[in-house]
């Protein structure tokens, strides 16, 4: 599967600085990539419908991540997947009448349009899930084979008692996990499980629905979590310096995930931090599939949004902040988008040194992007009111903006 088109990401003066982000696990802030590669695995869509302003949130706060590393001279090797074959997909295919592949496919072309209007950093490996299968299916059976999953009903279950880390991820208890469980595809109450919270590795073939031969396993398609960490494994290995998604993920899913992968290898942890974005909300609900109280950044697009206001709009808010999208915070981003480009088109400026320097120790710190705008507003109000006679001034804030914003000038 084929990735998006990179934007070339200018060059800066100097070096930035380390990044410092939030680890859900621990619940403190580390130093993410210590190493000269920074390592990265984002969770990508389910395509069964397009991207909403909630997924634009989560992948924005990953794309600042790359940049701030490759501001600090480092390389980055970014990998994505696509659950183009799950439950929901199959749901929305069979009420709509479009066959499954199709509709994935559709979606899937639809958020790669959407990645390169908003100007985010594609993965160097863009995987699915069903050209992951042959890399799933020797996983389940090592799994099983080593005590750490067990056959129920021709379906083949993880155990989570195989992990002793289970539940550093989420840092919940069993009731809340339970709870979420149930809410987030699992299937907690189903007899015969050796555990509630064991989740499905390997789903026997049902009756009209797609499946592939699994080996001894049998025929049948992937559990969700399984799906992530063997692209993780194959592209990344243990150990990679950043698990990323939204805060919904947390549980079960990359909880799961970290499990599968730390019972495979035996080694510890499967990432050195997991980060989450915040939820976004309309009409008081966060925004959801299910609930269909979605905004839509193609439908803006369509509608003659500029993709830089959108993506000032998704800036303005910290990235682990939960907030509600209105149309109030869209005119102000392109208010705000519109100032910015007035400022940065004058000949000359006051100094931009600073300004750099403010946006670098901002994002650096747990990316701040809230911060960070509001020195770039400064310099534009500077401008606005005094200008300056520094010539090479605009031309470095929009470069700034450009390289650790991603927006375009």
């Amino acid at each position: 599967m084929h990735a998006w088109p990179a934007s070339e990401v200018p060059a800066l003066p100097g070096k930035g600085r380390d990044l410092r982000i939030h680890d859900s696990a621990t619940g403190g802030r580390v130093t993410s990539a210590p190493g000269p590669v920074a390592r990265i695995y984002v969770c990508g869509i389910t395509p069964y419908d397009a991207t909403h302003l909630g997924h634009a949130a989560t992948y924005n706060a990953f794309d600042l991540v790359q940049r701030v590393w490759l501001d600090t001279k480092r390389q980055v090797h970014y990998v994505q997947n696509v659950t183009d074959v799950d439950d929901p997909l199959l749901e929305r295919a069979q009420e709509t009448g479009v066959p499954w592949e199709a509709l994935a496919e559709r979606e899937t072309a639809l958020f790669r349009e959407d990645m390169t209007a908003l100007r985010m950093l594609p993965p160097q490996h863009y995987v699915g899930a069903v050209e992951a299968i042959p890399a799933i299916v020797p996983l389940v059976e090592r799994l099983r084979d080593a005590g750490a999953a067990y056959e129920l009903g021709g379906d083949v279950y993880f155990s989570v008692d195989a992990d002793p880390h289970f539940g550093e991820v989420s840092r919940l208890d069993a009731e809340v996990m339970r709870r979420l469980s149930a809410e987030r595809g699992g299937d907690p109450d189903r007899a015969g499980k050796k555990n509630p919270l064991d989740p499905l590795l390997w789903q026997a073939a049902r009756d009209g629905e797609p499946h592939w031969d699994g080996a001894s396993l049998g025929p049948g398609r992937p559990g969700w979590h399984i799906e992530c960490v063997a692209i993780a494994l194959d592209h990344l290995g243990m150990g990679f310096d950043v698990q990323g998604g939204g805060s919904d993920l947390a549980f079960p899913h990359h909880e799961m995930g970290a499990s599968h992968a730390q019972a495979l290898t035996g080694e510890y942890p499967f990432a050195k931090a997991y980060v989450h974005a915040g939820m976004v909300a309309l009409h008081g609900e966060k925004m959801s599939k299910s609930r269909g109280n979605l905004v839509f950044v193609s439908a803006l697009r369509r509608d003659g949004v500029d993709p830089a206001a959108i993506r000032l709009t998704l800036l303005s808010h910290h990235y682990r902040a939960d907030w509600e999208y209105t149309d109030a915070v869209l005119d102000e981003a392109t208010a705000r988008l519109t100032r910015w480009r007035a400022a940065v088109s004058r000949p000359d400026g006051p100094p931009a040194e600073e300004l750099l320097a403010e946006v670098r120790e901002a994002l650096a710190d747990d990316l701040d992007t809230p911060t960070a705008l509001a020195a770039v507003d400064r310099w534009a109000e500077r401008q606005h009111a005094e200008g300056g006679s520094d010539e090479g001034a605009p031309g470095l804030v929009s470069r700034t903006v450009d390289a650790l914003l991603g927006v375009a000038l």
